[in-house]
């Protein structure tokens, strides 16, 4: 048969189309939005796993999708006229597309080290495709009937709903059914072969009548090779996640996992092991002890008995703390379970077992939530309160973690502090990222801790900074400046070793004295503090990388 006599037959010349068969193509309309929006936001989650969870991959991701949805319905004008085929065949390529697109996202990443441009294209494709299915299914529904606009618009009213019901469906399948179960690369290719599978049986059960027996045996083959290919996906998207993700680091894994908070990564060489938490290095077993002597002993004094630590799952912080006479109490609260459980088992070696020691309380809970005593587990605070905290937290490079580093983070960490604590912050370096580092000290004083800024070297890490603070101290003073030796005058606590410290391997009185002087390259910053409504710290960490890559 002819184009001509194909575009005839999909036009109107058969009866038309009744109730059943409309209620189930606007089921499958349901299905394949919910697919196209499960593609969407596993973009949006890989991105952020990859580093590129900021305000510009958002943005490209959101309006590039909304923009391509238009450009697609647009492109599929010329395509009204064979409806069937042409809504069959842009199935098969979303399933295609959208099934591979993490895929091929992280390969991006593995290869060149970094995926904006994976995820531009990616997420054009998507919408493209996705605003294509309109006008074609607004064709197929009304095929072989005279409406009036009344009637038009029903069917309009009709199609948008089941459009807007699927993307409901897969908003919600996404986190709770697909991420869950399968994870971000099977669970696209679990997506994509899903949304094949579905327009398998449309050209099956309801378009067959408005093909000819070519057109459909060329539909259907089609679909199967699609299909065909996202289960040969399936089979091997586990050995494609390994060898991508080794790309990716210089020391052999040793373990790796995506729990329900992030990517988990453990490299051993030789006896230098390191973690990785959603691609950032956390620690390396070589230098580890130069950071954590650092973050620990400033905030000990020989009345120290109880400590809180915010974050620091990986036990470091809690093995320095138990070495010190006198501590007969730590409350350890750390968002992921997972980081819990290697911590007490394949970085045992590491933390000397510090979290299974019968003065560490292990709270899973998230850091803020427990200080707003909003917790699942009992908040366990001592009488009086806590006579050391540390916020061992990861960098503030979105807007969940900038929170963390929030004014209102610091005010609620003073609703746990005994009188006269002291408070340890890890907060970037003051090189590599000066306003960040800066932005987390000047944060602090605005909650009213007095604060004293200070700085190490951690060769893995570089230029290290942390915030040393206490409450009762002196008046806050409106900015922080240099004193005539070069130290930020903040009426902050001294930063030094408490009486009876432990032989250490790295910070000594010298260390200590040293690290309060900053040179001129890193001299102190007056800036507005970061807050839960304008979380600047998150736009000064990413413009401190962005200029540390030029």
């Amino acid at each position: 048969m002819s184009a001509g006599a194909e575009a005839r037959t999909e036009s109107g010349a058969d009866a038309p189309p009744g109730r059943l068969w409309r209620a189930l193509l606007l089921a499958a309309v349901a299905a394949c939005a919910a697919c196209g929006l499960i593609y969407e936001l596993a973009l949006l989650a890989l991105s952020a796993s990859l580093g590129r969870g900021d305000v510009v991959a958002t943005s490209v991701i959101v309006a590039g999708y909304v923009a391509a949805l238009g450009l697609g319905a647009l492109l599929a004008k010329p395509l009204v006229k064979w409806a069937a085929a042409s809504f069959l065949g842009v199935e098969a390529a979303l399933g295609l597309v959208g099934g591979f697109s993490a895929t091929l996202l992280y390969l991006s990443f593995a290869v060149t080290g970094d995926s904006l441009a994976a995820l531009t294209a990616a997420t054009i494709a998507i919408g493209v495709l996705v605003g294509a299915e309109v006008p074609l299914l607004m064709t197929l529904l009304q095929h072989g009937r005279r409406t009036t606009a009344a009637e038009s618009g029903a069917v309009v009213a009709n199609l948008n709903a089941a459009d807007y019901l699927g993307a409901l469906i897969g908003g919600l399948s996404w986190p709770f059914i697909v991420l869950p179960v399968f994870g971000m690369l099977r669970g696209t290719a679990v997506t994509g072969l899903i949304n094949v599978a579905a327009a398998l049986l449309i050209a099956v059960l309801l378009l067959r009548r408005m093909l000819t027996r070519r057109a459909l045996v060329a539909a259907v083959s089609v679909l199967v090779v699609a299909a065909v290919a996202l289960v040969a996906l399936l089979f091997s998207v586990r050995h494609i996640e390994v060898t991508a993700r080794q790309a990716l680091f210089a020391a052999p894994i040793v373990h790796a996992e995506r729990s329900d908070y992030q990517e988990i990564v453990i490299t051993r060489s030789g006896k230098d092991t390191r973690l990785f938490l959603d691609g950032g290095l956390q620690y390396s077993s070589r230098d580890e002890y130069r950071y954590t002597e650092s973050l620990v002993y400033p905030a000990l004094r020989e009345s120290t008995r109880t400590a809180l630590i915010l974050g620091g799952g990986d036990g470091l912080a809690a093995r320095e703390l138990l070495r010190m006479p006198g501590i007969d109490r730590i409350v350890q609260v750390e968002l992921d379970p997972r980081v819990i459980e290697l911590a007490r088992t394949e970085l045992a070696a590491d933390n000397g077992g510090s979290l299974d020691d019968p003065r560490v309380d292990v709270v899973v809970d998230d850091a803020f939530a427990w200080l707003r005593g909003h917790s699942k587990e009992p908040r366990n605070i001592p009488a009086g309160g806590f006579d050391a905290i540390y916020a061992d937290l990861p960098d503030p490079d979105t807007a969940v973690l900038g929170r963390l580093y929030s004014q209102e983070f610091y005010g609620l960490i003073r609703g746990v502090a005994a009188p006269g604590a002291r408070l340890v912050v890890q907060s970037g370096s003051p090189f590599s990222t000066p306003d960040a580092y800066w932005r987390t000290i000047s944060t602090m004083r605005a909650a009213g801790w007095a604060t004293t800024p200070y700085h190490v070297h951690v060769p893995t890490f570089g230029d290290w900074g942390f915030g040393l603070a206490e409450l009762g101290g002196a008046a806050v003073p409106d900015a922080p400046v240099l004193d005539d030796a070069g130290r930020p005058d903040t009426n902050g606590p001294r930063v030094e070793l408490p009486p009876g410290a432990p032989a250490l391997r790295y910070f000594t009185d010298d260390v200590a004295a040293a690290s309060m002087v900053f040179g001129a390259d890193s001299a102190p910053r007056d800036l507005e503090p970061s807050t839960l409504s304008e979380p600047a710290i998150v736009d000064d960490l990413r413009r401190g990388w962005r200029r540390a890559g030029e």
